[in-house]
């Protein structure tokens, strides 16, 4: 990962966090624009408790990312990986639920 670009391999990285949820779930979700930061809330502090350096600097570059760029890596991620998480992701009309749960996760971290 470059300083300042998010690649695939960023993604493929935490692939377990993306693919967590069973694709008809986080389709519901998504459709449905739920807060999943506030219903795994305790889980997500645990994760940022234990980030190092490096991770916090990725987490950093993903929320101050473009969704469509972040969008533009799912579906990237979804040709490469075949999981649907991803091609849900991807999908435009779900760019507010993207948007609120990184802004979730950006309130919890400042």
């Amino acid at each position: 990962m470059s300083d300042n670009q998010l690649t695939y391999a960023d993604v493929k990285e935490y692939e377990k966090m993306f693919t967590l949820t069973p694709p008809f779930l986080l389709e519901r979700f998504a459709k449905k624009k739920t807060n999943l930061v506030s219903k795994f809330e305790s889980k997500v502090e645990s994760f940022l408790g234990k980030m190092d350096d490096g991770k916090k600097r990725k987490l950093d570059l993903v929320l101050n990312s473009d969704i469509d760029d972040l969008q533009a890596i799912m579906a990237e991620a979804y040709d490469k990986s075949g999981k649907k998480q991803y091609k849900i992701l991807a999908n435009p009309k779900y760019k507010e639920f993207i948007e609120l749960n990184m802004n979730e996760v950006r309130k919890m971290i400042e």
